[in-house]
């Protein structure tokens, strides 16, 4: 599949992007790939047109599986996997939200927990403890926050950031950046 010059910049761009992030070019690709096409392509079909090794996309394939980012399907007579994602974007946010969620931010929250329940935790110093405690109250915060805003629908979703940026332009007093 050759790709057009614009879908080219989008996946270079989305690739670029995911590095920053932390997330693997070949993976944040394949995925922009996946988005930008619009339908299943086979694992064959993913490497030829991004000119990555085999074995690179079969790992970044079950990387983005296991994000719960791509799917999976079988087509009649055709023993390959075809891959495809969601063309939902807020679908999409709330799958790498909830999944970075889980994997980065819950875990600290527990240690977090963990550090203030060990006995030598009072040895620490008074604004140590502190800023632990409040470390913690911060990131219990978001984090009811963030399951809250998950609930949500996508319009609903819509209308809270546009409440946000209204309610950003009230409290700076009608100033734009």
């Amino acid at each position: 599949m050759q790709l057009s010059p614009i879908a080219r910049r989008f996946v270079h761009h989305w690739g670029d992007m995911g590095n920053a992030w932390g997330v693997n070019r070949t993976v944040a690709q394949i995925h922009a790939l996946l988005f930008f096409h619009g339908r299943p392509l086979h694992a064959e079909e993913i490497g030829e047109t991004l000119g990555a090794a085999r074995s690179n996309v079969s790992t970044s394939l079950k990387e983005l599986l296991a994000w719960k980012l791509i799917r999976a399907s079988r087509r009649p007579g055709d023993r390959r996997d075809y891959f495809e994602t969601s063309a939902d974007v807020w679908e999409l946010l709330r799958t790498i939200v909830r999944e970075r969620k889980q994997r980065e931010f819950d875990p600290t929250s527990a240690l977090l927990r963990e550090l203030i329940a060990q006995p030598d935790f009072e040895n620490e110093t008074p604004d140590t403890q502190d800023r632990v405690h409040e470390t913690l109250r911060l990131m219990d915060s978001l984090g009811v926050w963030t399951d809250e805003m998950l609930r949500l629908s996508p319009a609903t979703l819509d209308k809270i950031l546009r409440l946000g940026a209204s309610v950003q332009r009230f409290v700076r007093g009608g100033e734009t950046r």
